[in-house]
């Protein structure tokens, strides 16, 4: 599949990066840039969102959540996914509960940020492997989202723990050996359990321990 993509963020040296990993290794045929965000709603007006949008998280015109929630609604076709050197985990919360498809810590070495984007572009969710790791005590903070759990059959616990591991749809029904339908009507359950709208709220909910 020929990967169209835009980089927002204002600096220079990275875009080049980015755009040589997009096109190198992601074999992306065109990739825009842009280094603030009006330039980039301009371009994504103009010439229309592609497969894949990276803006930084703070950036000129970028308004945090606000700004993200904005570019999914607006260019609900691309997946959009924030890669930036904070990995405050507010911002990564804040981000994913705006609904993108993912926050990538520059920090991270050129192949794995390939390799988030490639799951990205194929469906999955990225969450820093850092989000994983709960602060304080391991019963600390739970309470919320262990009373949501609760509410779950065995087999919706099964279906969350394989997305909360960034599954798609089609790859937990490949996993669990269920219809992917039969995995779609249990992510509704999930979702309503859980009081959210979208797989990245759920993963925020949980990731923040309810």
């Amino acid at each position: 599949m020929a990967i169209r993509a835009l980089i927002a963020d204002d600096h220079e040296l990275f875009r080049s990066g980015m755009k040589q990993l997009l096109v190198d290794v992601l074999r992306a045929e065109d990739v825009r840039e842009a280094e603030t965000m009006d330039q980039a709603l301009e371009i994504l007006t103009n010439e229309g969102a592609g497969d894949l949008v990276l803006v930084d998280w703070r950036m000129p015109g970028m308004s945090g959540a606000e700004s993200l929630a904005a570019l999914r609604d607006g260019f609900p076709e691309a997946k959009v996914a924030v890669i930036s050197a904070w990995e405050e985990r507010a911002d990564i919360l804040a981000a994913l509960g705006a609904g993108v498809h993912g926050y990538i810590p520059k920090s991270l070495a050129s192949a794995q940020i390939a390799a988030a984007l490639q799951g990205i572009l194929e469906g999955r969710i990225y969450v820093p492997a850092a989000m994983g790791k709960r602060e304080g005590g391991a019963e600390g903070g739970g309470g919320s989202s262990k009373l949501d759990q609760d509410k779950l059959t065995l087999r919706q616990r099964d279906v969350l723990a394989e997305l909360l591991k960034g599954q798609a749809s089609k790859e937990i029904a490949r996993t669990l050996d269920i219809a992917e339908g039969t995995v779609k009507i249990h992510l509704a359950a999930i979702y309503r359990a859980l009081g959210v709208r979208t797989r990245a709220e759920a993963i925020a909910k949980m990731s923040r321990g309810g």
